[in-house]
């Protein structure tokens, strides 16, 4: 069975994603913002100075250098960093809490021998106009 997604779906996936992601960050009491970066430093193949977790951070987030200094400030005032001279490098406390943040938001597997429910996608077409299967004005009915 081939699934496919339209561009709408995958943005409803993205967002509701990102708001269970950000519920549990805030019950640790991290920003998204911090979280990003501390997953830069804790993945970076080698320690990183505070200007090479900037362009780690730029890459994944559209945010201007000093907001991401800002962020790297806080992580380290929270002690999930720690700088050791020119690198900062993730604390125990902070591969903890990456850890704790991963488990909280990974998928859930079924108990053991249950299966998942079938999928039912594509959903049914629906008699409303914003249906994404509705026929278009350009669609022969």
């Amino acid at each position: 069975m081939t699934t496919t997604a339209d561009a709408r779906a995958l943005g409803l996936a993205h967002y509701a994603a990102r708001g269970v992601l950000e519920h549990v960050l805030a019950r640790h009491g991290v920003t998204f913002h911090q979280q990003v970066a501390l997953r830069a430093a804790v993945t970076a193949e080698t320690p990183q100075t505070r200007d090479g977790l900037v362009a780690l951070v730029r890459g994944s987030l559209k945010a201007d250098p000093d907001g991401i200094r800002a962020t790297l400030d806080d992580l380290l005032a929270e002690r999930l960093l720690v700088a050791d001279g020119p690198h900062l490098r993730p604390t125990d406390a902070g591969r903890d809490l990456l850890a704790a943040v991963a488990a909280e938001t990974a998928p859930s597997a079924p108990a053991s021998g249950a299966e998942y429910p079938p999928r039912t996608w594509p959903p049914p077409a629906a008699s409303s106009p914003w249906s994404p299967n509705a026929p278009t004005r350009n669609s022969r009915r």
